[in-house]
């Protein structure tokens, strides 16, 4: 059985979409994934699935609709995947806690930062699912425009390392 990183979308953020994790556990359990484990209050759920990354996102993302009333939006990676998100960080020299990282549903569009604002110097860089940003002054008051985001949901890059670190130890407890 796979080991999936479960990322939701506008769970717990800014009064939107409030669940607790105790419940998002029990919704994982009940959709038929075993050693689910949550992580901190931003939707971040590990589990084992038989399903592949996307039909386990689906089925999870199909629940979360019926509970909450409508699809969050979720996107589900493997540990290896966030270790290489994780090393292949293009702003190497940022603070992780001011290093986001944005998980897209799909592949980023050629033209994903076309229509950027960046008034207090974040940088940004598109690479597959992902977009990268830096933010120098952290996220919390950043003008930071880009549409691009829209559909993502962001996890700092401390985060994204957790969830690998966390991932590797369930493979390593089932082998």
């Amino acid at each position: 059985m796979s080991v999936h990183i479960a990322l939701l979308r506008a769970v717990n953020v800014g009064g939107t979409g409030k669940l607790a994790m105790s419940d998002l556990k029990a919704l994982c359990e009940k959709a038929g994934f075993e050693d689910v484990k949550t992580y901190i209050q931003s939707g971040n759920v590990l589990f084992r699935s038989q399903l592949s990354a996307e039909k386990a996102g689906k089925a999870l993302d199909d629940a979360l609709a019926k509970l909450m009333g409508k699809a969050p939006g979720v996107m589900v990676r493997s540990r290896k995947q966030l270790e290489t998100i994780a090393e292949n960080n293009p702003f190497a020299d940022a603070k992780p806690n001011y290093l986001m990282v944005n998980f897209l549903p799909e592949e980023a569009p050629a033209d994903a930062l076309d229509k950027l604002v960046a008034p207090d110097g974040e940088e940004v860089h598109a690479a597959g699912h992902e977009i990268y940003v830096h933010y120098p002054n952290g996220s919390g008051r950043s003008k930071l425009k880009l549409p691009a985001l829209k559909q993502a949901t962001s996890r700092n890059l401390n985060t994204v390392r957790k969830l690998a670190e966390l991932a590797a130890e369930m493979e390593d407890a089932g082998d």
